[in-house]
């Protein structure tokens, strides 16, 4: 898919924009990688989970094996937007069906986000940009609840402009909806 173009209020480190489309991206060296993928977790967690870096075409490269149960995933820099998150098993499992476009299994997983970003659409989860002028779904630093149980969690609020401020549903009504639960 290509880069999703930048929304203003989302930067890299040191407040600069992260890639923009078009540009040559170079590699991110292992240890920044680690720092990058470790920035979406508590330490506890981070410290200890498998690190993954994305590769061209959406494939991954492990930087370091973990000993939990959990998954961080570096930034990819040929983004816009920071996006490093940290998964659980039943996450990894549920991702790798909304990237395969599959039925993500029946399991409830949970996502550390804790760097924040944004999302193009709150309705539409292949969307690449905003439809013309609609603003961008940015949630600060939250914790995800994936899986198909997400259906049945009727107090959450499923709004195609939803206050990020508040726990919410993201991309209501699809196989791949999930609860954000911000944590600051």
């Amino acid at each position: 898919q290509p880069p999703r173009p930048m929304p203003p209020q989302q930067a890299g480190p040191g407040g600069q924009p992260q890639a923009q489309a078009g540009q040559p991206q170079q590699p991110m060296t292992d240890d920044a990688a680690i720092a990058s993928a470790m920035s979406a977790a508590p330490a506890p967690v981070a410290s200890n989970a498998t690190i993954l870096v994305l590769g061209p075409g959406g494939g991954t490269r492990t930087v370091r094996q973990g000993t939990n149960a959990f998954t961080c995933i570096a930034d990819d820099p040929s983004t816009p937007t920071p996006d490093p998150m940290c998964l659980d098993r039943n996450a990894m499992q549920w991702l790798q069906a909304l990237h395969d476009h599959t039925a993500p299994p029946n399991v409830v997983g949970v996502v550390f986000v804790l760097v924040g970003g944004a999302e193009a659409s709150n309705t539409d989860p292949d969307a690449q940009q905003p439809v013309s002028g609609a603003p961008w779904v940015v949630t600060g630093p939250h914790l995800m609840i994936v899986g198909p149980a997400v259906g049945s969690m009727a107090d959450y609020p499923r709004s195609a402009e939803p206050d990020t401020s508040a726990p919410y549903v993201m991309w209501p009504g699809t196989p791949y909806e999930h609860v954000r639960i911000p944590v600051r």
